[in-house]
């Protein structure tokens, strides 16, 4: 049987010849540190028609033990469960181990959307600032950092009313270029780095490519947007890269993902808005989506998950706001009656 392989070989084929043609750019990022850094290392010299869960789940104890995140040996399970999934379905292997083994807990990050008020500060905030609408997409349709940072005019349709997600930027990947070795560890240092990855890679999966309807709104905020875009063009002359870029910097080119956290991290402070991670933006608009009752699979739709499961990691968030409504409602028609009796 080819499970007979060590599992070196077959987790390294599977990362080079494989998954590519499955997943996105970043996921392989998260494959390639699981496979190289602790997968092969750690249960490389196994022979996988022998390995049993509980060698997977000692594997995964011993990561933590050594000082691995959850988060990061969950990642080596989702990753390991992926390549062995693979060669089952090729029958190079008769059953996957890992299916059966208790994945690591991830110490799961608590999403707290912001509330209302919270939105409205900061798109009041955002307001002074350009590139304002960036803000508002995220907020109101809940878009992934790299989907904004990657749409173009082209994916908008202002009479319409919505626009398309079909691809995303990606973070820089580098390797390093020089010929005598410069001594930088990290290869983003390196004089002569070159990058690996593809700035921009259409979505590959179903659930990624979507149209999304955009209120009326954020149709004004659009129109708003272009024509300050104009008016950047204008004064940039021929320092301007066109890229037909929705949301570029103010020569044209897109943003980096750091520039773009750094501002959004100052537009916090200055609305006077808790401290919170971007990705929280889309927790607030997935949130709304369900508590405003939209169907389940609308707002999957909408959001770009590809299962149910995702919609319910906000269901505990949901029902804790229809219950807050509930009682401000019921106040409101039986108001307290502060001891009075009836006459």
């Amino acid at each position: 049987m080819s499970g007979a392989w060590p599992g070196r070989q077959r987790l390294t084929h599977w990362l080079e010849n494989v998954a590519p043609h499955a997943v996105n750019d970043n996921t392989m990022v998260g494959y390639g540190v699981a496979v190289r850094k602790h997968l092969n290392p750690g249960l490389g010299a196994h022979r996988l028609d022998r390995l049993t869960p509980e060698h997977v789940e000692a594997f995964y104890a011993k990561m933590q033990a050594n000082g691995s995140a959850p988060a990061t040996a969950h990642q080596a399970h989702r990753t390991f469960r992926a390549a062995l999934n693979e060669a089952v379905r090729r029958g190079h292997l008769g059953k996957n181990p890992v299916l059966l083994a208790k994945a690591p807990k991830t110490g799961d990050y608590e999403a707290e959307p912001y509330n209302i008020q919270e939105v409205q500060r900061l798109l009041k905030a955002a307001d002074r600032h350009r590139n304002s609408a960036r803000w508002a997409v995220a907020l109101a349709l809940g878009l992934r950092q790299g989907e904004v940072l990657g749409l173009r005019w082209d994916d908008v349709d202002l009479d319409g009313g919505f626009l398309v997600v079909r691809r995303s930027r990606h973070r820089p990947q580098y390797a390093h270029g020089c010929v005598n070795p410069c001594g930088r560890k990290a290869a983003g240092y390196c004089p002569e780095r070159r990058r690996t990855n593809p700035e921009f890679s259409t979505t590959k999966s179903r659930a990624g490519r979507r149209a999304v309807g955009l209120p009326e709104q954020l149709v004004d905020l659009f129109r708003a947007h272009f024509k300050a875009q104009e008016r950047e063009r204008a004064a940039a002359g021929k320092r301007w890269e066109e890229n037909g870029l929705v949301f570029a910097d103010e020569h044209g080119r897109t943003p980096s993902h750091r520039r773009d956290w750094a501002e959004w991290k100052a537009l916090l402070t200055e609305a006077n808005v808790r401290d919170g991670r971007l990705h929280d933006a889309r927790h607030t608009a997935a949130t709304v989506l369900l508590i405003l009752g939209v169907p389940e699979r609308a707002v999957m739709g909408l959001m770009g998950w590809s299962t149910t499961a995702m919609a319910a990691r906000y269901q505990h968030m949901v029902d804790a706001v229809r219950a807050d409504v509930a009682r401000q409602v019921d106040d409101l028609i039986w108001p307290p009656s502060h001891g009075e009796t009836p006459e």
